[in-house]
This record gives C-alpha cells, structure tokens and sequence, in this order.
C-alpha cells in the first residue's frame, strides 16, 4: 500500500518536473538566484531541505540545456574503434551508435580481422591505454586508406599525434576526454581537440560531442601536454601520496569518516576513486614525459620545504607561504568556494539519502556502501582491459 502510495506521488513529480522543463524551456532567460529564492517559509512549512529544492531547479535548468542543443543531422559513418572493449571505448561505442553510425571493435584478440575491420572504415579511433597507442598507430596504420580518419583518445598527445601524422596520410586529430569511466553523456564534459591534418574530416564526431553538450577545448599537442602536468601528473601524484601514507600508517579509514568533515570524506572518495582504477594507467599517467616527472619532483621539493618549516615550528614564514598562495589563487577563490560548498552540500544529501535507505547507525560507511581500496594491489582492476 505505501509503496502505490509513493509511486501515485512519484508520477505527479515527473509529470509536474516535467510542466516546468517544458515552461523554462518557453521562457526567457532566468537566473538560478531568481529560481531558488522567495520559497525559504514554503520549504520549511512543507519539510523540504534548501538544498534538495535547489537541486530540483538545477536539475531543471540542466534538462532544458541539453534539449537545446540542435540535433545535427549527418549521414552514419562506419566507425572502428580500436581497444572498444575499454570502458572508455564502450562509452564511444554507445554515443556513436546511439547517434546512428555503425560501429565495429578491434580488440587484440581480433588482429586476423583488421583488414576487414579498418580499410572500409569512415572513422577510426584508437581507445588503447597510453603504453601501447603508438605500437597499435603503427600497426592499424598498414591497413587504412588514404580517407580514413585517425584519432585516439590518449591522455598525452604530442608524440601520439606525431606518430598518427608519421604514419598515416590522411586525416589526423588527437582527442582527450576530461573524464573517466562513469560518464554516462558528454553534458558539461571537457573534451580537448589537438588539430592534426584535414580537420573538416572530424567536423561530424566533434559536432556530435557538442550536440550532447560536451564542451570542445581546442589546444595545440604542446599546450595541452603542458597543461597535464598539473591537471593529471601533479594532482594523481598527491592522491596517489596519500593512498599510500594512509596504508603505511594503517590508518583505519572506516572509522577516520565517523570523525570526518565533508572536506576529509570527499578527499578519500577522491583516492579510493583513483585507487579503483587501473594501476598501470595511473603510474603511466605520472611517468608519461620527463615534464611530467620533473613537475612531479618539483612538487615533493614543496613538500619537503613546507614540511621542514612544520618542524622548525616556523609559523610566520608558514602564514607568508599561506598569503603568498592565496594571492596567487585570489580571482578563483570565490568561485571555487561556491562550486566546492554546492558539491559538500550534494554530497551531505547523498549520505542521508543512503543512511535512511540502508538502515541508520550503520558507521560512516554504512550499509549499501563500497568498501575503500585501500589494500592498494598492484594489479589493474579487473574490470579494465590492457590492449596489447
């Protein structure tokens, strides 16, 4: 009886959501502030949290974005993706196919294939890990024709797209998605496009990750290898530093989140996140270059300065340091504040959420929730494929 109860009231709530996408999306622009204010006595009055309101406006105004975007209408390309089986070249596999175009796998067990798999195709992109991209460029280059375009997906691009504009003559474009595994759409996504050779070739794969929202970033292979440093080396450095401080120390992580802030918690989800991944790819990430390695030793050098300073108790030079970083990073700071608070507060709804479904007093990871990777196995996880 409870359960029709709530699915009666479930079906208005679409029905109603759905009433004011339709409505938002009829009307002019209107602000989120606009949206979310003059309703605080009405949310107390009917039991509704601040924050799960906002969240419904948010979710509204996010809707009528993605239907605004123009449905472009191309003929369907024949698309081999190479390493398809990847968690990754599954996620390309359902937009390209979702989308109309005809999509094959060459994985490395399917070599006997490849003519067959590659000479006819529009489209081929290589969705192999970085250790093995530019063997496979070389290999699949053999059996493309001179219209084929060649792209991967790697998170380096230099020598990548080098080796793809080497080795094969028609079109050439490095893509790198901001994202992993996990991303069900390209909605609000960075994806960084380095141009290689005829880039009208790629104009229907890039205007397909634009019409599902994703947000193209072009950049030359140079530029973009910079910018990894800190975006992937140095940040996967410190996630990876602190997965391993904490099984050195034995730190009971489980108990750790009864005591935690918001901030600590997030910070563990971040390094078990990494931790779930495959340990080649995050190693391979932080070893890829000597750029990448230097920034990283120059980041241990910061550490071991700042640390030194811990243990002269040098609290004004630390004060200086803090003031120094904070004028550094000052036209950020507000926008990172709001962005990190609405994360936190989504975050604090989700852990209600999960302890009211699966059962109260459960401890900080209750019932229903993964455990942390922290036994820190040197193996890939086994959910990933390593394309040889």
């Amino acid at each position: 009886m409870l359960q029709e109860k709530l699915k009666q009231i479930d079906q208005k709530l679409i029905d109603l959501l759905g009433k004011r996408i339709a409505v938002l999306a009829e009307s002019e622009h209107i602000s989120l502030e606009e949206q979310t204010t003059n309703f605080t006595f009405s949310l107390i009055e009917s039991g509704v949290p601040e924050s799960l309101w906002k969240n419904l406006v948010m979710g509204c105004i996010s809707a009528v974005a993605t239907a605004n975007f123009p449905v472009a209408k191309v003929k369907p390309r024949r698309v081999t993706l190479v390493g398809g089986c990847g968690l990754m070249g599954h996620f390309f596999q359902q937009k390209l196919s979702a989308a109309g175009h005809h999509v094959s796998i060459l994985d490395r067990s399917d070599w006997e294939q490849a003519k067959l798999l590659l000479a006819g195709a529009d489209l081929v992109l290589v969705c192999v890990p970085i250790e093995y991209t530019i063997e496979v460029i070389r290999k699949l280059a053999q059996y493309l024709t001179p219209t084929t375009a060649l792209a991967d997906i790697a998170s380096i691009k230099t020598p990548i797209l080098q080796a793809m504009l080497e080795h094969h003559s028609g079109p050439v474009m490095g893509f790198h998605p901001m994202f992993g595994p996990g991303i069900k759409s390209f909605l609000s996504q960075k994806v960084v496009v380095c141009p290689g050779r005829e880039d009208a070739a790629f104009q229907w794969f890039i205007d397909l990750i634009a019409n599902d929202g994703g947000k193209l970033i072009t950049s030359t292979p140079e530029e973009h290898d910079q910018m990894m440093m800190v975006v992937q080396a140095i940040r996967n450095f410190k996630t990876f530093s602190l997965g391993v401080l904490l099984a050195e120390e034995k730190i009971d992580i489980r108990r750790s989140l009864d005591f935690s802030s918001p901030v600590y918690r997030l910070e563990i989800d971040m390094a078990s996140r990494m931790f779930t991944q495959s340990a080649s790819m995050v190693v391979d990430i932080m070893l890829a270059t000597p750029e990448r390695r230097a920034a990283i030793s120059r980041l241990a050098s910061t550490y071991d300065r700042l640390a030194q300073l811990i243990i002269q108790n040098d609290r004004e030079t630390l004060i200086q340091e803090f003031k120094l970083a904070h004028s550094f990073l000052g036209e950020d700071i507000n926008s990172a504040a709001e962005e990190s608070t609405y994360v936190i507060n989504a975050l604090s709804v989700l852990l209600a959420a999960k302890e009211e479904a699966g059962g109260r007093g459960q401890g900080a990871r209750g019932k229903g929730l993964n455990p942390l990777p922290f036994s820190l196995s040197p193996f890939p996880s086994p959910h990933k494929r390593i394309f040889g």
